[in-house]
């Protein structure tokens, strides 16, 4: 198992919460999958759960190496879990071909938050086929 590439972000979930309180819709929609909305609306305060998303949808592009720019879009990463709850990532339109040609085939993924701050580490690994 080879790491290719590895990318981390800090957000405080204030920052969110404020554009969360003038832009919930806009917002949410604009960086969250349905999926992901779906999910958060699961939660008594979501908060948390939007701002460690959003930090490890930067955390991905971090490692991608392009930031948020051209063709790139918050929804081409998609961070669901699975049914132990272990967050794993998606990736679709020009992240999916990024992550192709850096020879990406799985991305590592952890998330932590507080009621203060989120944090995600992501590593990309390289396919094992030769």
């Amino acid at each position: 198992m080879d790491v290719i590439a590895h990318g981390i972000d800090l957000i405080e979930c204030t920052r969110i919460g404020a554009v969360l309180e003038r832009h919930r819709d806009r917002f949410c929609k604009r960086v969250l999958t349905e999926a992901e909305r779906a999910r958060a609306s699961e939660f008594k305060d979501p908060l948390p759960h939007i701002a460690g998303r959003f930090a490890a949808k930067e955390a991905v592009l971090k490692l991608l190496g392009t930031g948020w720019r051209g063709q790139i879009s918050w929804k081409d990463i998609e961070i669901v879990n699975d049914p132990a709850g272990q967050p794993f990532v998606n990736l679709s339109g020009e992240c999916a071909n990024v992550a192709k040609r850096k020879g990406i085939a799985q991305i590592l993924l952890s998330i932590t938050h507080t009621k203060d701050h989120a944090a995600a580490s992501a590593i990309g690994i390289a396919s094992s086929e030769p």
